[in-house]
């Protein structure tokens, strides 16, 4: 079975009248399927077509260095606290 990893998804979206950067942080085994939850998630959230998100770098995240909390917590469990 293979190891849950955490990547951090950095990107833009550029619509006719919306344009912004993003950074995501999201649970895969591989790169690639953490790029296709980024395109399924922004896609749906921002009403955006594949063509309009460009992603422009995919970063392994050690578990440190983790900001969203609630994939903290799921990648370290209840030994973590944050205070």
């Amino acid at each position: 079975m293979s190891e849950v990893k955490v990547f951090r998804v950095i990107g833009e979206i550029k619509k006719p009248n919306y344009q912004t950067d993003f950074r995501k942080e999201v649970r895969a085994t591989k790169p690639e399927d953490a790029v296709e939850t980024v395109y399924t998630d922004i896609g749906s959230k921002h009403r955006a077509k594949r063509f309009q998100i460009k992603i422009i770098d995919v970063e392994e995240v050690r578990p440190e260095e983790i900001e969203n909390f609630n994939i903290r917590k799921l990648t370290l469990g209840e030994k973590e606290r944050v205070k």
